[in-house]
């Protein structure tokens, strides 16, 4: 509230100054109007520059300099041309606008190449929470698994929760179908968990983009902006975020590898639970959550039996083990050790 009275008061400023001094031999009418406009131009031109990082700030004010410093020789080259006044002026000015505006541009472009922490310890600490900050979309709250993993301490830094994702949490919340209503309940219940917890630091921002409808391409540009990566379970966003180069952490990755190895050849006891696709197949799961496809065993649904490992699959779903039953699904017999011999 208080930097838009400061922007207001600005334009008041700077069109009453305008409407008494008559620059460019204005009335004191349209010399407000000028002033008034002028003073927008420079809040715009604010406002785009506090959206810039400080790297590409630094980037673009080296541009300009150096820009403004060639342009300076350039001058000097220009005012021993045999040109007229009036001709030369006006080609120094080009020339100075030019550089300037070339360098400004080019300055920021490349500003992310720069490393702000080598000019000091000024400039170490630039932004430090955004850049360990994780933004977290609607899905990967809903499954909550991020409260448990953010407890054990696992992921660092400040939880950033958009209000965008939270209007879209609260729209599932309130649905009519009864399914969708208790994952949405059950989202804001791990967002209260995790706002209660003392290791775990949540903020929710109001940061929103209005030009773009999808709440994902909203996420990618809160992380571009935030200088944060986006956390999710979403296959989909994570594969549009790696085309926008911006940094994910997919829970579904994470608990795909901390799966136990399962290499061919190993035994395990599996309850066939269903029918597999191909003929005569039964489909079991381990207790992660592992699809076991188990040959012949299509009539063993409801028991348990014990199988050989013949191979696995790595999907990008996850993984799937493929085995065998042995001697007909029955129990392996462990090898029982018989009387030692002692030789005298």
């Amino acid at each position: 509230m208080d930097l838009v009275l400061a922007r207001l008061f600005f334009v008041a400023l700077l069109s009453g100054v305008c409407y008494f001094l008559h620059p460019f031999s204005l009335n004191g009418p349209v010399g407000a109007l000028a002033g008034a406009g002028a003073a927008g131009a420079v809040i715009v031109f604010e406002l785009r520059v506090r959206a810039l990082s400080l790297k590409r700030l630094i980037g673009a004010v080296v541009g300009s300099v150096l820009g403004i410093f060639g342009a300076a020789l350039f001058c000097l080259v220009l005012r021993s041309a045999p040109l007229t006044s009036s001709t030369s002026a006006v080609l120094q000015i080009f020339v100075l606008l030019l550089m300037t505006y070339v360098g400004l541009l080019v300055g920021a472009s490349k500003g992310d190449l720069l490393n702000p922490a080598a000019l000091g310890i000024v400039f170490s600490g630039e932004r430090p929470t955004r850049r360990t900050a994780k933004v977290l979309d609607t899905s990967v709250i809903i499954d909550g698994r991020i409260a448990d993993i953010a407890e054990a301490g696992f992921v660092e830094g400040l939880m950033v929760i958009p209000e965008f994702v939270l209007r879209e949490l609260q729209i599932v919340a309130d649905s009519t179908d009864g399914s969708k209503r208790q994952r949405g309940r059950r989202g804001l219940d791990m967002l209260q968990r995790m706002q209660s917890s003392c290791g775990i630091q949540v903020q929710i921002v109001p940061d929103d983009f209005p030009s773009i409808r999808e709440v994902d391409l909203k996420l990618l540009e809160l992380a571009k902006k935030w200088e944060a990566k986006v956390v999710t379970n979403d296959f989909n966003l994570n594969k549009v975020a790696h085309l926008h180069h911006v940094e994910v952490l997919n829970i579904n990755d994470l608990a795909n590898a901390l799966k136990p190895v399962v290499l061919p050849g190993e035994r395990m006891t599996v309850l066939i639970l269903k029918e597999g696709k191909e003929y005569n197949q039964g489909v079991g799961y381990l207790d992660d959550g592992t699809m076991v496809v188990v040959d012949h065993a299509r009539k063993m649904i409801g028991k348990p039996v014990d199988i050989s490992v013949t191979s696995v699959l790595q999907t990008a779903s996850g993984k799937m083990i493929f085995g065998k039953m042995d001697e007909n699904g029955k129990p392996f017999e462990p090898i029982k050790p018989g009387p030692v011999e002692i030789a005298r």
